[in-house]
């Protein structure tokens, strides 16, 4: 059977159907553009409940957001939506062709890059099943729902102390140094002005019901009653995409970001970066702006403008 070619002759193709991808893609949608948008279901959001401090959306599902968000997107007739995933991409000319897993091809002027990233957790007995539920990185996102129960910093990187600082606003916190991010003197002061206590010794498992945290335990074997533990993970770019692409990269505090500029251009001429793979600060509201962002620039380029 001959592969399924499709050819739309897109103005843009959007590489992700997230919060950053379907933003960009409503903006080239209401100026006209021909849209056509390939998402291989896999959002980095997928593990948590509910999005807190999305405007307008406080308290929803992920899931429903973006399954709102693609309805509104597909009642533009210029957009298309193509479920799978972008393994390849060429240029030819003035022109780029994405291949995706199954062989089917889509042909576009632009290309806007919101393929996301994936978390690398510590390795830790218990911690991945309790991640975005128990174990969290945003005390924005999900602090105000955890109340004020015993609450502990995972360091899993040099700015961890600077995350405990943050997150005592939202409870009692403990800092669990790893033994590898250990704080200096100063950071010692301003921890306890805050009244964060420092522990040693490693955490090794979490311990509760289901998605629940009732405790850690300790290296040394002690187990500390604890409610929710934050972190932040390292991260790594979904898409194979930008490194065939050749797209400028910079070295963030927890991993790679693809470089932009204020219009969200990257350092190949004719694409783009939305969301988390090119802002540092990892967020569905500046994922979402991001994506308007890199939309109207994309459009703009279309126009000769940019």
């Amino acid at each position: 059977m001959e592969s399924d070619v499709i050819r739309l002759e897109s103005d843009v193709i959007v590489i992700g159907g997230n919060f950053a991808g379907v933003s960009a893609a409503m903006q080239l949608a209401r100026a006209r553009k021909r849209v056509v948008v390939v998402d291989a279901g896999q959002p980095r959001n997928r593990f948590a409940s509910a999005s807190q401090g999305f405007l307008g959306q406080d308290g929803s599902s992920p899931i429903a957001i973006q399954a709102v968000a693609k309805r509104q997107l597909l009642a533009y007739p210029t957009v298309s939506w193509l479920e799978g995933s972008a393994e390849w991409v060429f240029r030819v000319e003035d022109e780029f062709i994405v291949m995706l897993g199954d062989d089917r091809q889509v042909v576009g002027r632009k290309l806007i890059l919101a393929s996301g990233v994936r978390d690398e957790l510590p390795d830790i007995a218990g911690l991945q099943p309790r991640w975005g539920r128990s174990v969290l990185h945003c005390p924005y996102c999900h602090g105000y729902e955890i109340g004020e129960g015993q609450l502990g910093i995972l360091a899993n990187h040099a700015m961890a102390p600077h995350q405990s600082l943050l997150v005592a606003d939202w409870g009692p916190v403990i800092y669990f140094s790893q033994g590898q991010f250990t704080p200096d003197e100063e950071q010692r002061q301003h921890m306890q002005v805050r009244g964060i206590q420092i522990e040693s010794s490693p955490v090794v498992a979490i311990l509760g019901n289901g998605t629940e945290m009732d405790a850690v335990r300790l290296e040394d074997g002690r187990e500390i009653v604890m409610k929710a533990l934050f972190t932040a993970p390292r991260v790594h770019l979904n898409s194979g995409l930008i490194e065939q692409l050749g797209c400028r990269l910079l070295d963030g505090p927890l991993g790679p970001c693809v470089d932009v500029d204020v219009w969200g251009r990257t350092s190949v001429e004719g694409v783009f970066a939305a969301g988390d793979i090119a802002i540092q600060r990892h967020n569905a509201t500046l994922a979402s702006a991001s994506g308007v962002n890199a939309g109207v620039g994309a459009h703009q380029s279309l126009l000769g403008m940019l």
